[in-house]
């Protein structure tokens, strides 16, 4: 596993935690499963998006 230091303006990291938090996940987790969704969409034929 690979470490990152992220640095997000203030409104930013309120914004993501609010959304972890309704997910019912930490902000580490939440975070990967954004990057994880997106990158799978980059993926797909013709860069479609879900």
């Amino acid at each position: 596993m690979k470490h990152v230091n992220l640095r997000l303006p203030d409104d930013l990291h309120e914004k993501a935690r609010d959304a972890a938090e309704a997910d019912d996940r930490s902000l580490n987790s939440w975070l990967v499963a954004v990057v994880r969704r997106a990158v799978q969409a980059d993926e797909e034929p013709n860069g479609a998006r879900r």
